[in-house]
């Protein structure tokens, strides 16, 4: 582990103990009711700082000039890990709408900035951090998106009872499209569309208000564990989590990107790592959303951050060796 990347992982921990510190002593008020300072401090982020994120993100992305292979190598076993988590977990869970696709973004979504960043630039360098920021460009816009959709869909079938079809399909639809993740990126595409870039002073703006989204998240980490605590039962559930995040995705993403789709060399090494990347704040942050199993996913991310330092060397040898060997 390199010097930057221990730092960077200190400076997650520091600023979730902060987070816990300030819960703890219960500074901003009590845990509970409408004015849970943990749910109003979410709320703030999941309508403000992050609709400007992805509005600013979609509407400056170049879509013309991303190397697709990389990125459809990345997202097609991603999604299909989040699908699967998602389906395994509607079983288990029939009762509970929104917890299956809480656990599905828990094990699929990766903390790709404070920790990848580091990490791929510290490694591989400048070339490196580009295909990964590239495939960031479109991390939070697809994973998000698509939990979403199943979280929504889920909703509307179980509130409905036994409303028809088509009423369940609009209500998805329209809670889908009106929502603080998913309208911003509609926005932001159609800016895109029409070719003309951000006015300066907006994108300013834009670029502050995202810019929150990081920080809060991690002092919210620190508070939903002193306001909810970790669940009875909590090690199993959690090392599960820890296990499909940081063992069975990044293989699932090796074998698929390498034998599926051919790729090899450093953009291999690069979503390999980004796969196995611990789970990252913005699970918490879906799971504070819709008032499911927080406790479950801040533990998730503290867990799988600091098994992360175990299981980063293994990601980071494996493909090197591929490479050796299919050399000639």
């Amino acid at each position: 582990m390199t010097a930057v990347l221990f730092y960077k992982l200190l400076a997650i921990f520091i600023a979730a103990g902060m987070g816990w510190f300030v819960g703890h002593m219960r500074w901003l008020g009590k845990a509970g009711g409408e004015n849970d300072p943990a749910r109003i401090l979410s709320n703030l982020a999941f309508y403000l700082f992050v609709p400007a994120l992805m509005f600013r993100t979609t509407a400056r992305v170049e879509f013309s000039a991303l190397p697709w292979l990389t990125v459809a190598a990345f997202f097609a076993p991603v999604v299909l890990m989040l699908v699967a988590v998602y389906l395994y977990e509607r079983q288990r869970h029939p009762d509970s709408p929104a917890a299956p696709a809480v656990r599905s973004i828990t094990a699929s979504f990766g903390n790709t900035l404070q920790v990848g960043v580091p990490l791929v630039a510290g490694v591989f360098g400048e070339s490196g951090l580009a295909v990964h920021i590239t495939v960031v460009s479109l991390h939070a816009l697809t994973l998000l998106t698509v939990a979403t959709v199943l979280v929504e869909m889920d909703l509307a079938r179980h509130s409905a009872g036994g409303a028809s079809l088509g009423r369940t399909v609009a209500t998805t639809i329209r809670n889908t499209v009106i929502h603080p993740v998913v309208l911003p990126v509609l926005c932001g595409f159609a800016w895109h569309l029409t070719g003309i870039p951000l006015p300066t002073v907006l994108d300013e703006v834009l670029q502050m208000l995202g810019s929150a989204v990081v920080p809060l998240c991690l002092v919210l980490i620190g508070m939903s564990l002193a306001y909810y605590g970790l669940p009875r039962g909590a090690i199993r559930s959690l090392l599960g989590l820890a296990v499909l995040k940081l063992l069975v995705l990044p293989a699932l993403v090796l074998g698929i990107a390498h034998w599926g789709f051919g790729l090899s060399g450093m953009p291999l090494a690069v979503i390999v790592m980004m796969a196995a990347l611990p789970p990252g704040s913005n699970a918490m942050m879906f799971a504070q959303r819709y008032r499911t199993l927080e406790a479950e996913a801040s533990g998730a991310i503290v867990v799988g951050t600091l098994l992360f330092a175990l299981t980063a060397p293994l990601w980071l040898a494996i493909p090197a060796w591929l490479d050796g060997a299919g050399a000639p």
